[in-house]
């Protein structure tokens, strides 16, 4: 027999207390490290689970934006999803997360992204691969970048509302980028105890042109910085960054940093030196159909229209057949047409964000459309890579 769960917000201080404890064995936390969390994040953002009238299991939903085409859309990260050991399989993480899209759609929340442990659980509720989060590292002494063009000023006192700016303007031109939410900068910018973070705009105070935020960590095979955080916004700045770093060559072994897979800073390095350290790919779920497609950005200078047909068996006004009519750079959506390209919800994601070409998409069983429909998505979802530098 299926246990019943019963799916509300997270209020009462048992109950963050008991969430705290399942959040500490589920990610090898110390002993409230995770209830430190649950106040950063915000209590309210916390959605739990009960079954026989205890809580065994949670997550939280963080509020923010993506940036799709130029243009923010609204996003739920999903973070934290916990179920106690005693729980798992039997339904609990399914129900929790079929509480929680409902909950987003009922509120007109467009898009929803998460960081899996495991694809398969997210899959059956309508996510799928969206874009990229990757490491990148690369030798000190191979950087050779000797021309500085722009001075860099030193910030003393780490307050993330100084980046705020520099960041929404490299932000709104990088496809998948967040418009972070307080957490997320929060965390940013709060070293560890064994830590030590050093910022600096680039370029003058005055008007930089980008910023830069690191680490430096002694290891056994060589001394590394890690950079937490940049927005490089010119050449200028892209010199004078990697000028920089290269000036640390004497003490610092390796230097590692995030970008996306495809990484035009390195096209400033004179040798392929770079070297991609980790890279995994974080899920997105559209959680909206109309809306999601109305709020992006597409790529001026086309006017055409693609018919839609969805499957959403969770989403259930997700469903049907849909024109999707692109001018100017913006969407709009009418019910109705032909449904010349069809496709799950869950597949609509890595069309939505340029992950894949529709071409792919259709090669890998993901979609089924005439060539018609095919030509006219690729125009209208034609993109650069799609990443994210912050993972939650």
């Amino acid at each position: 027999m299926t246990p019943k769960f019963e799916y509300s917000t997270l209020a009462h201080p048992q109950d963050i207390q008991q969430l705290g404890y399942i959040l500490d064995q589920c990610y090898f936390s110390s002993p409230g490290n995770e209830e430190v969390y649950i106040n950063l994040i915000g209590v309210e953002n916390f959605r739990i689970i009960r079954g026989l009238q205890q809580v065994i299991g949670g997550l939280a939903t963080i509020d923010m934006g993506q940036w799709w085409g130029g243009q923010r859309v609204p996003m739920t990260g999903i973070a934290a999803v916990c179920i106690a050991p005693e729980y798992r399989g039997s339904g609990a993480a399914i129900a929790l997360m079929q509480h929680t899209l409902k909950e987003l759609y009922a509120r007109g929340i467009p898009l929803s992204a998460l960081y899996p442990s495991i694809q398969g659980l997210y899959r059956k509720v309508g996510y799928e691969q969206g874009g990229h989060w990757c490491n990148w590292e690369v030798a000190a002494n191979s950087i050779q970048v000797r021309e500085q063009p722009l001075p860099l000023e030193r910030i003393v006192s780490i307050n993330h509302q100084v980046f705020h700016e520099l960041y929404q303007q490299q932000a709104r031109q990088t496809h998948g980028y967040l418009d972070r939410h307080t957490a997320i900068w929060e965390r940013l910018i709060q070293p560890d105890e064994k830590e030590t973070f050093y910022a600096y705009f680039i370029g003058s105070k005055e008007k930089p042109q980008g910023y830069i935020l690191f680490s430096q960590h002694p290891a056994e095979d060589g001394a590394i910085l890690r950079i937490k955080d940049w927005v490089i916004l010119t050449v200028a700045a892209a010199q004078s960054f990697w000028s920089f770093i290269a000036n640390h060559r004497s003490q610092i072994e390796r230097v590692r940093w995030k970008s996306s897979v495809i990484d035009s800073l390195t096209l400033l390095l004179p040798e392929q030196t770079a070297k991609l350290r980790h890279t995994m790919r974080w899920m997105l779920r559209v959680v909206d159909v109309v809306k999601a497609l109305e709020a992006r950005g597409y790529p001026l200078g086309i006017e055409t229209e693609l018919h839609l047909e969805i499957q959403d068996n969770l989403l259930t006004g997700n469903n049907g057949k849909f024109i999707l009519s692109v001018a100017n750079g913006r969407g709009e959506v009418t019910k109705g047409g032909k449904g010349e390209l069809q496709l799950d919800i869950r597949e609509l994601a890595p069309l939505y964000t340029s992950l894949f070409a529709p071409y792919h998409l259709q090669i890998a069983g993901k979609l089924h459309g005439t060539q018609t429909a095919i030509s006219a998505a690729k125009q209208i979802f034609a993109g650069s890579s799609p990443w994210m530098a912050d993972f939650f």
